[in-house]
């Protein structure tokens, strides 16, 4: 099943070694008591706690007999809410999504107007062979394809994760990992740059206004159901469908393997994208496998493409990357597979009305079934 389309372009995965565009990300450090981000080879994002509370930790470790103590961000942190673990979902604050922007956009960033989606179609190559070599390698950005932030206050807009336009009726919607926008609680400073493109901000900044994970997740970090659905809004103004501006990609559910794909995300430490085409293979009967080397840390979340159309340049997104190990490792990545959860996830991200984002009685009102919704 798979919804109907918008309209931006795809690209084929371009050759040669990638060579960035971007700030290059600092190294884990102390920054204003915020966990920082780090590399380990199973997962595209891990959270470091800063020195001085690893340090408290194993002390307090030590005093209680070795009890072992979960070194995730908690309630602590300023940048987490709990939301509502029973319908999984979270109504985000219009203040903090507009702060957020801004922090993004008093870094090294500057909007630019990118070249109008319809401009950007023809001549995309539909489902090619696979990349040669095998590995992920610098690709033209695009515009339903962008890096997500989380800023916080210490001045670093360093983008964690990427995310991908999705057709939804209300125009509104993206897709990402679920570890991206919940760990150990709703991240409540996202943004999302569609198309970044080096320095520049090409169709925007725009900052959800619900995120949506499958209840399993916040209860067990199921890496099945490694997904989130983002109702979004361009920061700052008012009105606006972000797939009026960049296109976006169907979705597909339940699609068979064996088939050729592109898998495209942005690593934290560039400003352009990588992407790679191969075959996607089946890890068991609820993940989905992309071997192809060269996805690392930022990446998650990236979309997993299948049936690239050579007039719309639009495809059908079947994963993201996500799922087994949060990703996977340098040499292969994974992807929830999109079954019947995944579709009734997508239900329900999408079946509450846009202009419905108040809270009541503190918990967000998302029914739990509704129409298809074009699935």
């Amino acid at each position: 099943m798979e919804t109907s389309e918008g309209g931006p372009t795809a690209a084929d995965a371009a050759g040669g070694g990638a060579t960035g565009g971007g700030a290059t990300t600092s190294a884990p450090s102390e920054r204003s008591g915020r966990p920082t981000r780090t590399r380990t080879r199973a997962g595209r994002l891990r959270i470091a706690l800063p020195l001085r509370v690893m340090s408290a930790l194993m002390l307090v470790t030590a005093a209680v007999g070795g009890t072992a103590l979960a070194l995730r961000s908690g309630p602590t942190d300023p940048y987490l809410a709990t939301g509502d673990a029973t319908t999984g979902s979270y109504v985000a604050d219009r203040a903090g999504g507009d702060t957020a922007a801004a922090v993004v956009l008093a870094g090294p960033y500057t909007e630019r107007p990118g070249p109008p989606v319809t401009a950007r179609r023809a001549g995309v190559p539909g489902s090619g062979p696979a990349s040669r070599p095998v590995a992920a390698a610098s690709t033209t950005p695009l515009p339903p394809i962008g890096a997500l932030f989380s800023p916080g206050d210490d001045g670093d807009p360093t983008h964690h994760c990427t995310a991908s336009v999705v057709h939804a009726p209300a125009g509104d919607l993206i897709a990402t990992a679920a570890h991206c926008v919940h760990d150990g609680g709703f991240r409540t400073r996202l943004v999302f740059a569609p198309g970044l493109d080096g320095r520049f901000v090409p169709y925007g900044l725009w900052v959800p206004t619900r995120i949506v994970v499958h209840p399993r997740w916040i209860s067990d970090r199921d890496p099945d159901h490694d997904v989130a659905f983002l109702r979004v809004r361009r920061a700052g103004a008012a009105g606006g469908r972000i797939e009026d501006v960049t296109g976006a990609e169907r979705i597909r559910f339940d699609a068979s393997t064996g088939r050729p794909a592109l898998l495209t995300g942005y690593p934290d430490n560039w400003d352009t994208p990588v992407s790679c085409r191969h075959t996607v293979e089946a890890q068991g009967p609820s993940q989905l496998r992309f071997p192809c080397p060269g996805f690392p840390n930022g990446t998650s979340g990236g979309p997993m493409l299948t049936d690239l159309d050579p007039a719309t340049g639009t495809g059908a997104l079947i994963g993201v990357i996500g799922g087994l190990d949060e990703g996977g490792d340098d040499a292969t990545s994974y992807s929830s597979r999109f079954g019947p959860d995944t579709a009734a996830l997508y239900r329900r991200a999408t079946s509450v009305p846009a202009r419905d984002h108040g809270l009541q009685d503190g918990r967000q009102r998302v029914p739990v079934g509704g129409r298809e919704a074009g699935v």
